[in-house]
């Protein structure tokens, strides 16, 4: 992933620390914010099953956005921001989602991407087209990423609109796969991989900068410079107990700048969310969800963050998160006004 803006001096990220074991609460003052609407919940009952979200902002008309969510035991759902299902694609053991708008065949695309994890023993992605108009999603086919359990997934793109996925495999394995849309066909090939120490899951790319961020459940986050001729990883935050707790799942980022804004990662082991400045790796500030009007949220697997235009409910952009015990037993995702994030979190 070449040609995108350098980044800056990835030294200066490094902290020190060591993991924490899952469970711990974390000792760092905590916000408490409540959920603006939710989704219905996934079809598959009394089990762990909505996992990971997207979003698809529409420009034109921002209220009519759209959310991708999986439901890891089922296969895809397409949500409006009322909540309400639109659609849903039955694709059998899907974890994480993510997209990105394309060029196929001389189209305009919203291309949707997600692990597959039908067959354990070797990973796939699956490549779907949204109809922004439909809210259907349609196969455009699906491809090998490397022997193991196909788990975290991302995309991203540079500068000259060239895209990858990322596939974070579940024993460590952090495959770059570039993608073609030769002749209206998309076609993947593995590019790189790097295998970290424990199983992974959340990543998301910085298109700005080129930089992945993954996260290693039990260590922290990991920042991969993708300008790099060297596929490897440095340190980006550590799961100390006290900010962030392990399991550190999804991340999401709400970019600001050239190069600024947060990185976003859902503190599982304590129930809440952690924001980290992008161009320093600092703490922030960390929110959970609490019962409102809707109920909150806990043991967050995936979540999504969008800035811009969605509409008067979420003027400067939105977030998505999984909710893992949602009242009344079946599983959905919370939505939250970014506005109401950045006006609590902002230092």
């Amino acid at each position: 992933m070449k040609n995108i803006l350098s980044p800056l001096l990835l030294g200066s990220l490094a902290l020190s620390g060591c993991a924490t074991p899952s469970g711990t609460v974390s000792s760092a003052p905590t916000l408490a914010l409540t959920a603006d609407a939710e989704t219905v919940p996934v079809g598959t009952v009394n089990r762990d099953a909505a996992d990971d979200p997207a979003i698809w902002r529409n420009a034109e008309d921002p209220a009519n956005s759209l959310i991708i969510g999986t439901d890891k035991r089922a296969g895809l759902y397409v949500y409006g921001l009322d909540g309400s299902k639109k659609s849903f694609l039955p694709e059998g053991e899907l974890n994480n989602v993510d997209l990105r708008e394309v060029m196929i065949g001389g189209e305009k695309t919203v291309l949707v991407g997600a692990s597959i994890r039908n067959d354990r023993a070797n990973a796939h992605i699956g490549l779907y087209r949204l109809d922004s108009e439909s809210a259907e999603l349609t196969l455009l086919g699906k491809y090998p990423a490397g022997p193991g359990e196909a788990y975290g997934f991302c995309f991203g793109q540079d500068s000259g609109g060239e895209t990858f996925a990322y596939m974070i495999e579940k024993s460590g394995f952090v495959r770059e796969i570039t993608l073609a849309f030769d002749g209206g066909t998309p076609s993947a090939r593995i590019t790189r991989e790097y295998k970290l120490a424990t199983q992974p899951e959340g990543c998301v790319v910085d298109d700005r900068t080129g930089r992945l961020y993954v996260g290693e459940e039990n260590s922290g986050i990991w920042l991969f410079d993708l300008n790099a001729d060297n596929f490897e990883p440095q340190r980006f935050a550590n799961i100390n107990g006290k900010e962030l707790v392990a399991d550190v799942e999804g991340l999401a980022l709400a970019p600001e700048g050239l190069n600024g804004g947060y990185l976003v990662a859902s503190s599982q082991g304590d129930n809440a969310y952690v924001l980290y400045d992008l161009i320093t790796g600092a703490y922030v500030n960390r929110f959970r969800l609490v019962d409102g009007a809707i109920d909150g949220t806990s043991e967050t697997d995936g979540i999504e963050v969008i800035l811009g235009d969605f509409g008067p409910a979420y003027p400067e952009g939105l977030m998505v998160m999984q909710d893992g015990a949602n009242e009344g037993g079946t599983q959905n995702f919370k939505l939250v006004s970014w506005s109401k994030i950045k006006a609590a979190v902002a230092p």
